[in-house]
């Protein structure tokens, strides 16, 4: 009797885990199907142009299964959402938590990209808020040397050059505004950060020509020179080597001129006395 009593007892408690263990893997399974139908849902809305209601089923996939494949998956839809609207701000904080939480994860290029990309196209004018342009270059840099092999390292040298022009027209835009208030020394200053830093914009051609002017103004004509064959050396058929060149035959151009009106005075005077 003791004997059928303990079966009983050991049937009852295997029935009661086999039930426990299948109702476990039902809740399992209604979870997961609850996640892709919220994603699925996400996708909808994203595809019908809902951006917010998008992220913020997004961002639900990631509260009822953070630790399920889904969850990374999701918070990235999310900024991507944002981002298609030119919601910069919440693309940016949602990358950030990315980062922080999935910091392995195999799409992590593409996560340090976007947000590139979202101060990237913050950016108004070089005679403004410089915060978006060094943020979007500083990651910019840190994706061609962190992913070089990758499309978003292509795509980031481009941009990097794009930034580098605007950095270089604001250094150049400040250089003009000294030399037209005959404030030498930081004309110079910026002048020469082109040239140092942005040698290979657009602006190295002017900014080297702009040297020849401010150091040639001042009398400073060896420093003049320097820049001006430097200018000729790497840009000899340019405009400005043209303009450089000019400056330093101003002096020769007034003097011709001033010869050439003597000479003019003199034939008149000559002229003028064969009627006398």
């Amino acid at each position: 009797m003791i004997k059928i009593f303990l079966l009983l007892i050991l049937f009852f408690n295997f029935s009661c885990s086999k039930e426990v263990s299948k109702n476990t893997e039902i809740k399992e399974k209604s979870i997961e199907l609850q996640v892709m139908e919220t994603y699925n849902e996400g996708l909808r809305e994203l595809e019908a142009g809902d951006v917010l209601f998008a992220a913020k089923k997004f961002n639900e996939v990631e509260i009822m299964f953070p630790q399920s494949e889904w969850a990374p998956k999701s918070t990235l839809m999310a900024a991507y959402a944002y981002y298609s609207q030119d919601y910069y701000y919440d693309t940016i904080e949602e990358l950030k938590i990315f980062l922080r939480k999935y910091p392995k994860h195999k799409d992590i290029d593409y996560a340090h990209y976007l947000m590139a990309l979202a101060y990237y196209e913050q950016i108004v004018d070089e005679k403004k808020d410089l915060n978006s342009i060094v943020l979007s270059k500083n990651k910019f840099e840190f994706i061609i040397n962190t992913f070089p092999e990758t499309d978003y390292a292509l795509d980031s040298k481009f941009k990097l050059d794009l930034i580098n022009d605007i950095l270089a027209s604001k250094e150049m835009y400040l250089g003009r505004y000294y030399f037209e208030k005959r404030k030498w020394i930081p004309a110079i200053n910026r002048f020469r950060k082109v040239v140092d830093e942005f040698n290979r914009t657009i602006y190295i051609e002017e900014a080297l020509h702009r040297l020849v002017e401010v150091y040639y103004t001042l009398g400073l004509v060896d420093e003049a020179e320097k820049y001006a064959n430097l200018l000729g050396y790497n840009y000899q058929s340019s405009e400005w080597y043209k303009k450089s060149y000019s400056v330093f035959n101003e002096l020769y151009a007034k003097n011709l001129k001033k010869n050439k009106r003597k000479k003019e005075g003199l034939i008149k005077r000559k002229f003028k006395s064969l009627f006398e």
